[in-house]
């Protein structure tokens, strides 16, 4: 008879704000440059032919109020607050027109980067996987209704590092609108349930130390804060 060796780990859970259940994760697809002032910051330029794109591991997920260790490898861990469309519905090669119905969701998140490896596999033109996907890389607030939040646009987007603004921006300045990109990004993976999709981060991005915390806000969004302690 064939076992399993050891038991496997449980979904990643994200509560919705209204208290009426849980979201179980199960990809995390992440757009890179999708605001034009960080990508101006990072001494770089947006790519305006196409979207593009990494993924971080969902078992690297932290809910919001969590404290996590200084992550090892680096000195430059930074934070970099973004907006986190959570998919409801299954969708290949969706028109443009129809991708909005794709969405369940949305949260306030933070994507933490190993800001000095990230920026050594850029200069060997090598993949991103060590900056970007580690414990505790992806944080994500609690979950509200596609519906009760509205269309993406006007609302704003903002962070604080013990409690003085570092991220100051509006969702209008994406480069790339939400349904731009489930279009774009259904074109390359069969999207699914489960799928979320963090946007990209505009300018202000920076280092974090131990000791620091982190509270983001979208407008109609449940805040995500981050504490970070000790390097273990």
């Amino acid at each position: 008879m064939t076992s399993i060796l050891f038991p496997p780990s449980a979904p990643v859970l994200v509560p919705l704000r209204d208290g009426a259940g849980f979201y179980p994760v199960s990809r995390i697809f992440c757009v890179g440059r999708n605001y034009a002032d960080h990508a101006k910051e990072m001494g770089a330029e947006v790519d305006r032919e196409a979207p593009f794109y990494f993924t971080k591991s969902s078992a690297h997920l932290v809910l919001s109020g969590a404290t996590v260790p200084y992550p090892p490898g680096t000195r430059d861990f930074h934070h970099e607050m973004e907006f986190v469309v959570a998919l409801g519905a299954a969708g290949f090669r969706v028109p443009e027109a129809q991708a909005m119905g794709l969405v369940f969701g949305y949260a306030a998140g933070l994507d933490m980067t190993r800001r000095d490896l990230q920026g050594a596999a850029k200069d060997k033109r090598r993949p991103w996987d060590t900056g970007k996907d580690f414990e505790n890389a992806a944080v994500i607030g609690p979950l509200t209704r596609a519906g009760e939040f509205g269309l993406p646009g006007p609302q704003a987007i903002t962070l604080d590092l013990n409690g003085e603004p570092v991220q100051r921006s509006h969702l209008s300045e994406m480069v790339w609108s939400v349904a731009e990109i489930i279009a774009h990004l259904s074109t390359l993976y069969h999207l699914a349930p489960g799928d979320l999709i963090y946007t990209g981060t505009p300018a202000g991005v920076g280092p974090v130390t131990p000791g620091d915390r982190l509270h983001g806000e979208i407008d109609g969004l449940g805040p995500v804060d981050l504490a970070i302690a000790a390097a273990e």
